[in-house]
């Protein structure tokens, strides 16, 4: 880091806390005052030589936002509701998906490679926003647990479809039967690569009482895990995941001191306000450069498709569940469709796109349309849903 990028870095997360406090006074989702923060700092011409790259995303700013959501995410819960929550995940990702594939290639005249990868990175809702917008309006507890969970391995879904559009298009995965391979060792081993390296550091981490020692620990877990898992070819997402339920669920009450499992609650609620902060104000600069302007036609069908496959992914899963235990009312379906907010992960595959696409300038531009107005419609008005839903 030399002296310019911590400067930077510091007059940023400055930024950050200013918005977060005002966004606090005025009851606004405080992720749409970051990014309105980002688009003000970028036309008044202030280059702050942070690039919102993929490497950046998914290296440092994605492992700390997965793991302190999983981190909250109860076991007993997910048993209880783990049936809808993998359906809507996967199933839900996997409709989406084709559905805005579909939209692009026939409306937008795309072809299939670029309208297949698009389909797969803007699947992937975006649980950071999520996750923050429930905090903020407290949300009903099962209500919250649902979003928060649908949106984090649905994460990991999306990323993993993408990862096999991307090696159907290099050519590397082919026939039915090597896709099915692929994305059975993908998804197992990251969730098994998640579990060993939680383990093995919440095992460490009982031979000390010292909370610092702990923290650095679930620190390597949550690093470790992805990085591990990505240098492995397996889902980073879905390892940090796995890693930050068990220490969560297992370490905090066994092996971590009382003491430690406090200070490493707030600690990773640290980090992700820091990784948060840094996310939406380099997505709200990004936007202010991008020329969505001349994709406008693209742009507004990627809009209308996303919706279209979000409605594919919600309405059709839950009235299946309407026997059992996990049955839900039509207010928190609709909560569920107009809350699945698009975010950085969808941006960080989105500039990840092979740069030998046709379509490649388009589709970058087109994600950040899509991700400009979820965060902004959608997040502005998905509060209003919540507070009706908290009124009930």
């Amino acid at each position: 880091m030399h002296g310019m990028d911590s400067l930077t870095l510091g007059l940023l997360l400055l930024i950050a806390c200013l918005v977060a406090i005002i966004c606090r006074r005025f009851g606004q989702p405080y992720a749409i005052g970051l990014v309105v923060a980002g688009i003000g700092l970028s036309v008044s011409g202030y280059k702050s030589g942070i690039a919102l790259t993929p490497e950046l995303v998914f290296s440092v700013l994605l492992p700390p936002l997965v793991f302190e959501a999983a981190l909250h995410l109860g076991w007993k819960q997910f048993r209880r509701e783990g049936t809808l929550v993998l359906s809507l995940a996967f199933g839900g990702t996997l409709l989406s998906a084709g559905v805005v594939a579909a939209g692009m290639h026939w409306l937008a005249a795309w072809g299939w490679p670029a309208s297949l990868l698009f389909g797969s990175l803007i699947a992937a809702t975006d649980p950071v926003s999520v996750i923050a917008m429930m905090k903020e309006q407290k949300a009903d507890k099962r209500l919250r647990f649902l979003m928060e969970a649908e949106s984090l391995i649905n994460d990991g879904a999306a990323a993993v479809l993408f990862a096999l559009v991307a090696a159907w298009i290099a050519g590397t995965a082919t026939g039915p039967g090597g896709i099915a391979m692929t994305l059975i060792t993908t998804v197992g081993g990251g969730v098994l690569l998640g579990l060993a390296v939680g383990t093995a550091l919440m095992l460490i981490a009982g031979r000390s009482e010292d909370h610092l020692v702990e923290i650095t620990l679930t620190m390597l877990a949550a690093y470790g895990s992805f990085l591990l898992a990505e240098e492995l070819h397996v889902s980073g997402v879905l390892a940090t995941l796995s890693a930050g339920m068990l220490v969560g669920n297992w370490g905090k009450g066994r092996s971590l001191s009382e003491a430690g499992g406090e200070a490493v609650i707030q600690f990773w609620d640290f980090a992700a306000f820091l990784a948060n902060s840094v996310v939406f104000l380099l997505i709200g600069s990004r936007e202010a450069t991008q020329p969505i302007a001349s994709f406008w036609l693209p742009a507004l069908i990627g809009t209308v498709a996303v919706l279209a496959g979000r409605a594919v992914a919600i309405y059709p899963i839950t009235p299946l569940f309407r026997k059992t235990a996990m049955a839900t009312d039509m207010l928190t379906r609709h909560i569920l469709f107009w809350g699945g907010l698009r975010g950085a992960l969808a941006l960080a595959l989105a500039l990840g796109a092979p740069r030998s696409l046709p379509e490649h300038d388009a589709l970058v531009s087109v994600a950040f349309a899509v991700v400009a107005f979820s965060i902004f419609v959608q997040g502005l008005t998905v509060p209003m849903l919540l507070r009706k839903a908290g009124g009930r």
